[in-house]
């Protein structure tokens, strides 16, 4: 077998049982694990096994150490297989640990900083120690976004150690190794930590490198600050960095004006989103009849959906904000709509707990059964949604989205996408395919395109509609497949 590549992720949404994914990224590094087994492609993963409601039972396979503070930190490693793609999960959930250093790994994004630098520590330093215990020699290590950065530490203290060089040399090596996949633009959604507590956390591994901390720390640290960055140490210790999408490249350039990035689409597993097959008409009515199971709505009424994670640069609420036009227009007698939400915030994220709570004080008070919020956001409801409704939303501030999948997933069900011009959908032709918005003007301009375009469309002119259905299953398939992907990073990135 080939030297493979080492994928390295905080997330990943791989099975209903073990839930060690929050929301898009996971999804994203499913999909890509169930692609590279289906081509048969050399690639091992690396993540965290987080305890909180999972009720996986796997047995441990070997147990390694992280030095993080003065401690060294007991981590316990899972084997899990995705298809031909071995997943390796760490886990300082053992007894030989402190109380409070077993609950490290307990929960995923959790609030507490401290608690997810360590998290990060146990990722990238005890990944790598586990792909060497293993005796796993990657060609490439494929940062699938910054959590996993410290990797690039143990790295460089591997070839210090095997080449008897020095610090600034093994630098340089080492970039040679690495590749980085950045997925998001929004200031919010990069790990940032005090140059102290970093300072504090790699004390015992400083030692093991015979690099004083500050030097070590310089690494990730942002200019004229005090504040250290995952990102920024992703991008200083990369050989290669890729954007997700060419919008996202082109807006990623005005803000790292030192680290270009390759744009390479995200895609979606096709085989694992489509839910309707070739007769998109037919199957479509199938899974419009399932989501609707429980809802009691009329099948033959248009149903809108928007869902992911909530957070305010989404927009989730924009459609609502000429309350009484909505309602007007959902509530019409012969043309009547209807509207379903799912999703949830990060645990961190005060904003986006807002947005849900308006969002049901909005349905309980004023809005009524033409609305439905669905609780407990997971990849099933996820499945059941791009493939139930009838129209897709995607709302994003332009420019705030580095790609968006979801649209993707919907189109290849024959739901119709209506987005602003972010992240994927600025790259294609919508017409004969869906509805562009305003982002400037998204609450008037998704109303107007509802009343003026959608609504006659879809009960005026159900030919018309079904060949839009047709279209972009078509543009899915065609372009946003994960099969794409892999061979754009195997032709840009891994070559």
């Amino acid at each position: 077998m080939d030297r493979p590549i080492a994928y390295f992720c905080a997330e990943y949404a791989l099975d209903p049982r073990l839930p060690i994914y929050a929301g898009g990224l996971g999804i994203l590094a499913g999909d890509y694990l169930r692609e590279a087994s289906d081509q048969k492609f050399p690639l091992v993963a690396v993540g965290l096994f987080y305890s909180f409601n999972n009720l996986a039972q796997l047995d441990p396979i070997l147990q390694i150490e992280v030095p993080i503070q003065d401690k060294k930190i007991k981590a316990q490693v899972f084997k899990y297989a995705v298809g031909s793609i071995p997943v390796y999960l760490l886990d300082t959930n053992v007894g030989e640990n402190d109380p409070v250093d077993r609950l490290i790994t307990h929960k995923l994004y959790t609030a507490d900083k401290e608690t997810r630098l360590k998290q990060e520590l146990i990722l990238g330093i005890g990944g790598l120690r586990t792909l060497a215990a293993l005796k796993i020699h990657p060609r490439l290590y494929h940062l699938n976004e910054g959590h996993s950065a410290f990797l690039a530490l143990e790295l460089i203290r591997h070839e210090i150690m095997e080449r008897k060089i020095g610090f600034a040399e093994a630098i340089s090596i080492t970039r040679e190794r690495i590749i980085f996949t950045n997925h998001t633009l929004a200031a919010a959604g990069r790990e940032v930590y005090s140059n102290d507590l970093v300072c504090l956390m790699l004390m015992g591994f400083a030692q093991e490198l015979g690099v004083p901390v500050a030097e070590v720390v310089k690494l990730g640290l942002v200019q004229e600050s005090s504040m250290f960055s995952m990102t920024m140490l992703s991008l200083r210790m990369a050989g290669r960095v890729n954007a997700v999408s060419k919008l996202h490249a082109q807006k990623a350039a005005g803000i790292w004006t030192d680290h270009p990035m390759i744009p390479i689409t995200n895609g979606i597993h096709i085989s694992t989103w489509d839910k309707v097959g070739d007769d998109v008409v037919t199957g479509h009515k199938i899974q419009k009849a399932k989501l609707l199971i429980n809802l009691g709505w009329d099948p033959q009424t248009l149903i809108l959906g928007w869902a992911r994670r909530f957070v305010e640069y989404k927009r989730p609420l924009a459609i609502l904000e000429n309350l009484e036009r909505f309602i007007n227009i959902a509530k019409n007698s012969q043309y009547p709509l209807k509207l379903v939400f799912s999703g949830q915030p990060h645990e961190s994220d005060a904003n986006g707990r807002e947005l849900i709570q308006k969002l049901e004080s909005l349905i309980r008070d004023r809005i009524g059964d033409c609305v439905v919020y669905l609780p407990n956001y997971n990849l099933e409801i996820a499945q059941t949604l791009v493939s139930g409704c009838d129209v897709w939303l995607n709302t994003p501030i332009v420019g705030f989205e580095a790609c968006g999948t979801s649209g993707m997933k919907a189109a290849l069900n024959g739901v119709l996408p209506a987005t602003t011009r972010d992240g994927w959908a600025d790259e294609v032709d919508l017409y004969k395919v869906g509805w562009t918005l305003d982002s400037d003007h998204l609450g008037q301009n998704i109303l107007d395109v509802l009343e003026h375009d959608i609504v006659p469309m879809y009960y005026q002119k159900p030919q018309e509609w079904q060949k839009l259905m047709r279209n972009a299953r078509d543009l899915a398939i065609n372009q946003f497949s994960t099969a794409r992907m892999l061979r754009e990073y195997r032709e840009k990135m891994y070559n």
